[in-house]
């Protein structure tokens, strides 16, 4: 059991230099980048909001006409 302990506090200073060598790797994107993504998933997301009420709008007269036949 003893010997657990002793490695569990070596493999957690190792993974926190780990973690940190990971962290200075990270690119963060320029405020630029950051509008035109932000822009970009606003209008498909919006795009793909239309198209989803289109299809559940004609899928729910279709189901209505099917039901009053």
């Amino acid at each position: 059991m003893g010997e657990n302990e002793n490695k569990s506090g070596v493999q957690k200073e190792s993974w926190l230099e780990g973690v940190k060598a990971e962290f200075a790797k990270i690119v963060w994107p320029t405020k630029e980048t950051l509008a035109r993504q932000t822009t970009a998933v606003v209008v498909v997301s919006v795009i793909v909001g239309l198209i989803i009420a289109l299809l559940d709008t004609l899928i729910q007269y279709g189901v209505n006409f099917l039901v009053n036949l």
